[in-house]
């Protein structure tokens, strides 16, 4: 959509071909400067040239274009809207003689479209023109599933979108990300990032603000994707955010510092992986609450048996990734909590603490390990590691600032094990 001086209502002729139609002349009688009703800016106008046997409608395939014909008379604005209110983007020349589409339009839609003219002595005109176009008849259609589940979550939750056919070409990535919209109260920096062809995250610049509301919905119903491939439905998604929840596991003091809303809230006596299961480092989101597991070490390659098997009930179990690593009730180790590592890559606290614990945290809040000898947690293929990407690697993963990464595809929820205590 582009802008000029607004519109008046006031006398003038303008000669206007609109895409491959006819050109056609039409002049208002009154030079009143306010007149009730402007002058008929183009009283024929045809959108891309007629359908073969339709001609109420046009293809949606071609891009809509205006033009016009004397040297005397430009084009100052023109503002194209589906009668679901999205807008055709649109560019416009400099001298004012065309107007071209730069969006795909949709199939199966009706448009309105307003063109604003003004002649050489600076009289204005306006044509409001109204068009559909056509549904192919065999169309494989994309669509979109909003992720999470609508609710309340933590800072760290990122919203998800998940396609039903891959996209792998650019200017196809392009307009998928274009159509796919989050909305934020109050407003965040924000973006998506392809993690791979049938998976997009999006997360803002630094955690969601405590107690936003987050809208997520597509635009890309009856838009041309690709050949043979349109955009499908897409049931729209709202999130909350809740209290502001960072759990700090610092892995060389054996202690999780608690924070709500930036303030202190409780210090945890823990222990974490000992040599050769050292916890992960790095910002994990938590994944699910679950009040009992039962975690054997042969769901890790620990032979039954050995010196490090176990299988014990675990209680209070919080999960941050989805192999299996847990914030848990770690009775067995009480002794070593404070002072010494000592479990499987877990993070183990007493009872009481890991009740306490499990109260307070919601799925989306942060658990960040600091100083541990383990290995990084991974961005995307063992839960929710988006915020060990940096900001301007992330933005390199959105197709609209010219990354398209082809990425591990996600972790499915089939891999979920208890892995550790």
């Amino acid at each position: 959509m582009n802008h000029s001086p607004r519109i008046r209502t006031v006398v003038s002729c303008a000669t206007l071909v609109v895409a491959f139609g006819a050109a056609t002349t039409a002049c208002g009688s009154n030079s009143h400067p306010l007149a009730a009703k402007p002058y008929d800016a183009a009283g024929l106008i045809s959108f891309n040239g007629p359908v073969e046997g339709d001609s109420s409608k046009v293809d949606p395939d071609k891009p809509l274009e205006i033009t016009v014909k004397d040297d005397d008379e430009r084009i100052t604005d023109v503002t194209a809207t589906d009668a679901t209110g999205r807008y055709v983007s649109g560019e416009l020349a400099a001298d004012g003689t065309r107007w071209h589409s730069t969006s795909a339009l949709a199939a199966g839609a009706h448009y309105t479209v307003q063109v604003s003219t003004e002649d050489e002595d600076g009289a204005q005109g306006r044509k409001s023109i109204g068009f559909d176009t056509t549904t192919p008849k065999a169309k494989k259609t994309l669509g979109v599933t909003f992720g999470p589940d609508a609710g309340e979550y933590g800072v760290g939750q990122p919203v998800t979108a998940q396609l039903s056919a891959p996209v792998k070409d650019k200017a196809a990535r392009t307009i998928v990300e274009r159509a796919l919209r989050v909305d934020s109260t109050p407003a965040v920096e924000g973006g998506w990032h392809w993690v791979d062809d049938k998976t997009l995250h999006f997360r803002p610049k630094e955690y969601w603000p405590a107690h936003a509301t987050i809208q997520a919905h597509s635009n890309l119903k009856g838009v041309k994707v690709g050949a043979g491939l349109w955009g499908g439905d897409a049931k729209p998604l709202t999130l909350t955010i809740g209290d502001q929840f960072v759990a700090l596991t610092d892995a060389g003091t054996h202690v999780m510092t608690v924070y709500k809303n930036g303030a202190v809230i409780n210090k945890i006596p823990i222990t974490t992986g000992k040599p050769g299961f050292e916890t992960r480092n790095g910002v994990k989101v938590v994944l699910s609450k679950e009040y009992l597991v039962r975690m054997r070490g042969t769901t890790v390659g620990i032979a039954e048996g050995s010196a490090d098997s176990y299988d014990l009930p675990v209680y209070y179990a919080t999960r941050v990734t989805w192999s299996g690593e847990y914030v848990h009730a770690a009775p067995w180790s009480v002794g070593s909590q404070g002072y010494a590592n000592v479990s499987h890559g877990c993070t183990g606290m007493s009872t009481s603490n890991a009740a306490w614990f499990f109260n307070h945290v919601r799925v989306g809040d942060i658990v960040k390990v600091v100083n541990s000898n383990g290995a990084q947690m991974a961005a995307f293929d063992n839960g929710f590691g988006d915020w060990n990407v940096s900001w301007a690697s992330w933005r390199n993963g959105s197709a609209l600032m010219g990354g398209t990464p082809d990425g591990p595809p996600v972790a499915e929820k089939a891999r979920l094990r208890p892995e550790s205590v």
